[in-house]
């Protein structure tokens, strides 16, 4: 049976030796996934060459997509996982390196000024020093993709003091959401361009764009590819993660030569239920308009640690080829989990 959408995998520590790589391409793997947000360049550079050696030798089709990090808020080192309780206090203060940023043409460092690191187990460093300046007493603070929920109680614009709302484990690099809050920051960072131009030296196929809230971001890294690579353009994707993004869909898609329903920052960021709704337009006005659109995140999230999928999973992803999606993505499930090939397989049997 034809298969009705094709699957994007991420590769990761779970799925780089060459055996899982090869078994991930005959299970059915159209498109390998690098996410920039770890990892190094050199460790990419390896995972692009083993996967292009092994498609070849299988005569396989296999497109590379390299997923630009962005402005990713997202907590520091920490010297050992941290276990939140309800109603504990907690004090955020800033890591020493903050990201930089580009801007256009130009490049504005920003530098947080120097904060010595509470003496507490209850602290936690953040590497994004614009937190700081723009949450207020009773703004929600969300943690590893939602999972973890703070409240701020002060902010004095260099530490913020906030209360847990629901606990959990916290461990290093987790993400972090600010929902209702604009951050005036532009969306490519001076990483991403570092790394475009890593990517378009070897030839990737399609550039993911995170968190793209207007038309503009995406301009942004279109003029950056056409400067580097203006013989080699690769495929566009535009990662709609933020509520704001829907408000200039059609202007994104004007840009965008596709777009990915990152389903993780969306559901986070809007309430769970507006998700399903939201997923569904953005992948007709796609359709309408002939673009490629990926349904991405949480999609076969048990495969990480089981070998099958609830039904509840396996209903999302045919309800998203339902739905008119072009292409289906595993992040976790193959990046870090357990079962990477059978996590493949399996969203190989159900999209058919």
């Amino acid at each position: 049976m034809e298969r009705k959408a094709k699957i994007v995998a991420t590769i990761g520590p779970a799925s780089q030796d060459d055996a899982v790589l090869e078994r991930l391409i005959q299970a059915g793997m159209d498109m390998a996934r690098l996410n920039f947000s770890h990892g190094t360049q050199a460790e990419h550079a390896a995972r692009i060459s083993s996967l292009r050696h092994i498609a070849g030798r299988l005569g396989t089709a296999l497109a590379i997509l390299q997923d630009l990090q962005g402005p990713k808020i997202r907590v520091g080192a920490l010297p050992a996982p941290l276990t939140l309780v309800a109603g504990q206090e907690i004090i955020l203060y800033p890591q020493e390196e903050p990201l930089r940023f580009t801007h256009h043409a130009s490049r504005i460092t920003h530098h947080a000024s120097h904060v010595n690191p509470p003496a507490s187990r209850d602290a936690i460093p953040v590497d994004f020093p614009e937190l700081f300046q723009s949450v207020s007493p009773g703004d929600r603070i969300l943690m590893d993709d939602g999972h973890l929920e703070l409240i701020v109680q002060q902010a004095d614009g260099k530490t913020v003091t906030a209360q847990v709302k629901t606990g959990g484990v916290l461990s290093s690099h987790k993400g972090i959401n600010l929902p209702g809050i604009r951050l005036d920051i532009p969306s490519f960072t001076e990483k991403d361009a570092q790394d475009l131009a890593f990517g378009l030296s070897l030839g990737v196929d399609a550039v993911a764009v995170s968190f793209v809230r207007s038309a503009q971001d995406v301009i942004q890294v279109r003029q950056a590819i056409e400067k580097l690579s203006p013989h080699n353009f690769p495929f566009l994707v535009a990662k709609l993660e933020r509520p704001e993004a829907l408000d200039d869909l059609e202007g994104i898609l004007n840009i965008a030569d596709g777009v990915m329903v990152a389903r993780g920052d969306l559901g986070v960021e809007m309430a769970p239920e507006d998700v399903p709704g939201a997923q569904k337009r953005i992948i007709q006005a796609a359709n309408r308009r002939g673009k490629l659109v990926i349904t991405a995140t949480q999609m076969l999230e048990s495969m990480i640690h089981n070998p099958l999928p609830t039904r509840a999973e396996a209903s999302d992803v045919a309800n998203a080829v339902f739905d008119g999606t072009d292409a289906v993505m595993l992040s976790a499930e193959t990046a870090a989990g357990e079962y990477p090939v059978e996590s493949v397989a399996m969203m190989d049997r159900i999209v058919r």
